[in-house]
């Protein structure tokens, strides 16, 4: 059911698919809007739900009872064409909608990925065949199609390994297989389209950034995770991760070659490696949008900018204005609930409130990987994030 606010025409017609979730998300239309662009909206909440903020942004709202039901969503941007005409982008910018934007755009003609782009986008045994192409290692993996391959390729390679489903988004049903024994108990279990994956030592570094209309990245950056989201899944541990003021030559040299090799523009782009002890640089997966939680907040506060408003100004006047050069550490500390704390949140405050720029809470879906609660500290000196974090996570 469409709700229409007082907003007139003009140029640029942009559909945003749950424009409401996760919350933070909303700025990206409020810029839209205030750049002159229709920002019609289409979800599956009551408008009334909506905060002030997004409803003020938006020029039209649509509401679908299921947003999996791709029937409802073509009525909704089919209504959306004819008030407004053509539809020039379809977006999300949340890997749960990717495929469903690739099928809208499709239908309807609109640039972005399409349906003939998602397995490489999609599908882990393709990006690392992506990945060969851009010349960057990649751990050695097959596609658990048959258990007799798969005996052989653990004989081959060796305990233990990870077993990962091919298309999935972070560590979902992902866990580690250390024996014979456990390799058996896989095989016992419907293993069709899992990924099994040689174990890699090692450190999560990511390259991340936004890419302009010429595939050129305008903004890069890096984070360093304290823990494999796999484990803190799996052990429902905690987690902190944060911005590097430096990006180590051969990450950001893999980084652009991964980003030729996909033909990538005007998105954001996170892309995950390991650091092996030794050095090496180990392609992990990529994510062809922005990284989860709060991110790209901390993105914003380690460089005194905002990329909400800067992908915003790319996709409607293809420009990024913002300058920047890394002048600050930032680190995001998420707690849980599930664990007794040595300091409260007040103690916190009190002890890192000149350190500690942001906090919240965090929605329901990010509790397992990223915490309940989570909080932003920053500072130009990588051991005053740490301590910070470290205070955090102090068992009691």
């Amino acid at each position: 059911m469409p709700r229409s606010s007082s907003f007139g025409c003009t140029d640029m017609n942009i559909i945003f698919v749950s424009p409401n979730f996760p919350p933070n998300y909303e700025r990206f239309c409020i810029h839209l809007r205030a750049l002159g662009a229709n920002v019609l909206g289409l979800s599956d909440q009551p408008y009334d739900t909506l905060t002030n903020e997004l409803r003020a942004a938006l020029t039209e709202y649509y509401l679908v009872p299921d947003l999996h039901n791709y029937d409802e969503l073509l009525r909704g941007v089919g209504f959306f064409t004819h008030r407004y005409g053509k539809i020039d982008r379809i977006e999300s910018l949340n890997e749960h909608w990717l495929e469903t934007e690739a099928r809208l755009r499709t239908d309807f003609n609109v640039p972005g990925f399409r349906l003939a782009d998602l397995p490489a986008i999609k599908r882990k045994s393709e990006m690392k065949r992506m990945f060969a192409a851009a010349g960057v290692e990649t751990a050695r993996a097959i596609t658990a199609d048959d258990a007799e391959q798969v005996r052989a390729f653990a004989a081959d390679v060796g305990f233990p390994l990870v077993a990962k489903p091919d298309i999935g988004v972070g560590a979902t049903r992902t866990y580690a297989i250390g024996n014979q024994s456990e390799l058996e108990d896989f095989l016992q279990q419907p293993f069709s389209g899992y990924l099994l994956e040689e174990f890699v030592h090692g450190t999560i570094q990511t390259f991340d950034g936004l890419i302009d209309r010429e595939g050129v990245p305008v903004f890069f950056t890096s984070m360093q995770y304290s823990s494999g989201v796999m484990e803190v899944v799996n052990t429902d541990g905690d987690v902190y991760y944060y911005t590097q003021r430096t990006i180590p030559a051969d990450l950001a040299q893999a980084g652009r070659a991964i980003i030729a090799a996909f033909d990538l523009r005007e998105r954001f782009f996170h892309f995950e490696f390991f650091r092996t002890p030794e050095g090496r640089l180990i392609a992990l997966e990529v994510n062809m949008r922005p990284p989860g939680g709060l991110s790209l907040d901390l993105f914003n506060y380690a460089n005194d900018i905002d990329l909400y408003a800067q992908w915003a100004n790319l996709v409607v006047h293809g420009r990024f204005d913002a300058r920047y050069d890394w002048p600050y550490f930032a680190c995001y500390i998420g707690r849980k609930q599930s664990w007794r704390y040595a300091h409260t949140h007040e103690e916190a405050l009190r002890h890192h409130g000149n350190l500690i720029v942001h906090h919240q809470p965090m929605a329901p879906v990010f509790h397992r990987a990223m915490g309940h609660y989570g909080y932003i500290a920053r500072a130009p000196a990588l051991e005053e994030v740490l301590e910070a974090a470290r205070f955090l996570h102090r068992p009691a």
